[in-house]
């Protein structure tokens, strides 16, 4: 605090000038008195005297005279200290192998002095943080910190604010941030540190920042890390399930590191069922693996792509990732017709053949000669003989009896029914005026009849090259789906090769679904409902080109998804209620959001139906779920996630009061060290918030030098008062004025002048 004390003069009108003309006329005016002869010269001076110290009194006034004082006091401000406490403050990738947490004890250690002084006329605020701030307290400059780190987040932005709603009100000096950068925090605690450097910035308030570590992390450590798992999400029993992933090392070249494949073969049960040996040859290498594996029987079941911890690993939770997959059951039994030995014939066959939970019994019959019909075709279509018939380029009148209304009868009950294009297939084939005329999608003429060994007739074709692609209303059906998403899966189908030619459809049944369709919107695939059974009827009888030109994966996911499909095995769950869940694997505390809902035996939607959920937490803790109603469907969002392990969510579905059925669906909460999976230093983070504040990031060994200049440079909180004291209008001043003109009346009165 300062004082200072001037003493002014305030001239009526501010003009001196005003002030000396009336001081020289009245000056001026002592010259008139009384005659000489009238009073002595003792007694004319003691008027004059009166008069004139008159004089000075008014002149005095008009000038009037003021004593300033000035006093200069500092306002009370907060200095702010934040100091990083999670985990991967413990990495030492400082100088002389110290860690992070040491060099920030260090570098507080250095400031102590700076702060003891600067607290003699600010407040000092510290904290250490992690997913909260944590207050410290501040003696003699010195910010206790404790043994070691164990902050499992670094939730900077939030812990900004968190601090300026603490010292609402006070002024702060600035906030000082010692951190590695490393942004890390869960929901709700994930705020952006760029949004509290913007308040900050609002405010006024400079944020200096303090970089520990180097940015390369866990480079220089040892560390081996699952870095990503793609699992088929559904797979049928005895078929392939295809498991890629990528890992990533650090810290260990040269060296074999086994990564093995678990599977669940029993509640809570892993077993290893494929193992690969990798080395590495340089630090951060990510090298990718593939492993396939048949699982055995129908269920849910959680596998787990593991890289097997080495010696010296500094963080193991990230070793391992695992997913969940659904095994549906299989063993399909599907009856291949054909009446001529085509192109297509052969890679249809092999396709379908690739796949171990497909049987497929394959039947050359020539219409014109019914030796080569076996001894048991007609018991082949009685109902639940086969899952799928698919008829290729063979005429009906390869039938006998009332075989084609059998078959009809098997597709009503439930199997499945492709006819595939050729010429002596659909009408051209004779099936108008048969039992496959009602089943089949689309409509026929018996004005398309073409006969055996007559010349094939072109209007009832369509000519290639006919590019096939899914409709819009088709892009994500089951059987069309050759991706992992519909954006794949269209740019597969954009590299399929065109189909020599197709069938032309007399016009589409009412109720039935075009599936796919050429250039010209030609449709080529058509499927609806007949009964309990799904048909498809296909123009194309080409696609055996798509193996040639080396898409044999597209060729057999084609064919096998068109069996399935047909065979009713395309739905994740086995029976009719459903949960779907966007993902299977989650970050703790984020939300999970799922979807349920129940049909019927034929596919469709039970709208009315009811349900009732809840979770089973990694503990085997019950909680119920909250499900939302909404136009369209209905969803359950979970937001208890907080421990790693395997969830559950069981639904069950009632219709009409009656209980229709109940599922469950598991999904996983990964073990994750959030701070030390990856635990680099961000300067550039550091930098930023800085500069948006109007602040510095500086070096650890030039905190001392800011915490002085922080308690030099504070003109700006310095407030200045000033009183001021007057003497011209005073009751002495005024008193002293009247008295003097009093006694000199009394004189002039007494000495008989008046």
């Amino acid at each position: 605090m300062m004082n200072m004390v001037r003493f002014s003069f305030y001239p009526v009108g501010d003009s001196y000038l005003l002030v000396a003309v009336v001081a020289l006329a009245l000056v001026a005016l002592l010259a008139l008195g009384p005659a000489r002869e009238k009073v002595s010269v003792g007694r004319r001076a003691v008027l004059a005297g009166i008069r004139l110290l008159v004089v000075v009194l008014v002149i005095l006034a008009m000038l009037r005279p003021t004593l300033l004082y000035t006093e200069t006091k500092k306002q009370a401000a907060t200095l702010v200290v934040l100091v990083d406490r999670s985990r991967s403050m413990s990495v030492p990738d400082e100088i002389d192998g110290k860690s992070r947490w040491e060099a920030e004890r260090r570098t507080l250690d250095d400031a102590k002095a700076s702060l003891r002084e600067l607290a003699k006329d600010f407040e000092v605020k510290a904290y250490t943080f992690d997913a909260e701030a944590h207050p410290a307290d501040v003696a003699g400059g010195q910010i206790p910190l404790g043994d070691q780190p164990d902050g499992r987040q670094t939730a900077i932005g939030s812990v900004l604010e968190d601090v300026l709603r603490q010292q609402a009100g006070k002024r702060l000096l600035g906030v000082i941030l010692l951190s590695d950068g490393a942004w890390r925090a869960y929901p709700p605690r994930d705020v952006l540190p760029q949004t509290a450097a913007s308040q900050l910035k609002y405010l006024g308030y400079p944020l200096y920042t303090f970089r520990f570590g180097q940015a390369r992390g866990l480079g220089q450590a040892q560390d081996v890390a699952v870095k990503e798992l793609v699992a088929t999400e559904r797979v049928f029993v005895k078929n392939e399930l295809s498991v890629s992933g990528q890992i990533r090392v650090d810290g260990f070249v040269n060296r074999e590191i086994p990564v093995r494949l678990m599977f669940e073969t029993s509640p809570g049960k892993m077993e290893r069922v494929a193992q690969e040996v990798v080395r590495v040859n340089a630090n951060g290498e990510l090298i990718p693996i593939k492993f396939t594996y048949l699982p055995q029987t129908p269920g849910e079941y959680k596998l787990t792509l593991e890289a097997v911890a080495q010696p010296g690993e500094l963080v193991t939770t990230n070793n391992q990732l695992s997913t969940f997959v659904n095994v549906l059951k299989g063993g399909l039994k599907v009856l291949y017709l054909e009446g001529t030995w085509r192109a297509e014939t052969p890679f249809l066959k092999r396709s379908l053949d690739s796949s171990p939970d497909i049987k497929v019994d394959f039947l050359r019959i020539d219409a014109q000669n019914p030796q080569t019909r076996p001894a048991d075709f007609a018991d082949r279509f009685k109902p639940g003989k086969y899952d799928v018939y698919l008829l290729g380029d063979l005429d009906a009148t390869a039938f006998q009896g009332k075989e084609l209304t059998d078959l009809a009868e098997a597709v009503s009950k439930g199997a499945g029914l492709i006819m595939i294009g050729g010429f002596h297939s659909f009408g051209p084939g004779g099936y108008s005026k048969t039992p496959l005329a009602e089943a089949l999608p689309v409509k026929m003429s018996d004005m398309e009849r073409q006969p055996l060994g007559d010349p094939v007739a072109a209007d009832l074709h369509w000519p290639g090259p006919l590019k096939m692609k899914p409709t819009a209303l088709a892009q994500n059906h089951f059987a069309l789906m050759l991706g992992r998403n519909p954006q794949e899966s269209l740019r597969v189908w954009d590299q399929l090769p065109p189909l020599d030619g197709a069938n032309r459809f007399r016009a589409v049944k009412p109720g039935a679904m075009p599936l796919a369709a050429g250039s010209q919107n030609q449709p080529l695939l058509v499927s609806h409902h007949f009964g309990d059974g799904r048909v498809m009827a296909f123009a194309g009888d080409s696609t055996w080109h798509w193996w040639m030109h080396g898409l044999q994966t597209a060729h057999k996911r084609f064919w096998r998804q068109v069996v399935l499909w047909l065979a009713r095995k395309d739905e994740s769950l086995e029976g009719n209620v459903w949960i779907k869940l966007s993902q299977r694997r989650f970050s703790p505390n984020r939300p999970v959001e799922f979807r349920v809902g129940a049909q019927t035996s034929t596919g469709e939607p039970i709208k009315t139906a009811t349900y009732k959920a809840e979770v089973v937490l990694p503990d085997g803790t019950q909680r119920p779920v909250q499900l939302v109603q909404g136009e369209q469907q209905v969803t359950g969002s979970l937001r208890e996630t907080q421990a790693a392990g395997d969830y559950t969510i069981r639904v069950t579905a009632t219709h009409e009061g009656q209980e229709i059925g109940s599922t469950r669906s598991r999904f996983l909460v990964v073990e994750e060290d959030l701070e030390m999976d990856n635990p680099a230093a961000d300067a550039t983070l550091l930098d930023s918030l800085a500069a948006m504040t109007g602040g510095q990031s500086l070096a650890p060994e030039e905190l001392p030098g800011l915490i002085k200049r922080l308690a030099a440079d504070t003109e700006y909180l310095e407030v200045q008062t000033e009183t001021k004291q007057t003497f011209w209008d005073t009751w002495p001043f005024f008193l002293a004025l009247v008295g003097l003109l009093g006694v000199e009346w009394y004189l002039r009165k007494r000495w008989a002048l008046v």
